[in-house]
């Protein structure tokens, strides 16, 4: 019987360690869990705050190409009248195919 006795102490030992391991790893799983959710939502606000530069970006470049003032207003006109005759031309190539 001692014998018996012996093997279910250390069953119930292992038994023990293995419940407060798995308590231990959902822990750090949760925690695992958490620290994906923050980095997504970390993620997230970046590309957002990308977009808005780029965006931002895109505007100061149309707006410096268009900028007009009283030095540069034959220069302005000369580059809108420019881009007007490319847009031209991109419509006639557009509309002979």
């Amino acid at each position: 019987m001692n014998a018996n006795e012996k093997i279910l102490n250390t069953f119930a030992t292992r038994a023990r360690q293995m419940i407060l391991q798995y308590e231990t790893l959902k822990k750090e799983n949760d925690e695992l869990y958490s620290l994906v959710d923050q980095r997504d939502q970390e993620i997230k606000q970046l590309q957002g705050e990308l977009s808005q530069a780029q965006a931002d970006y895109n505007s100061l470049k149309m707006a410096r190409m268009l900028e007009v003032t009283d030095g540069d207003m034959e220069t302005a006109q000369k580059r809108i009248a420019k881009l007007i005759r490319d847009v031209n031309k991109c419509i006639t190539l557009l509309s002979e195919k």
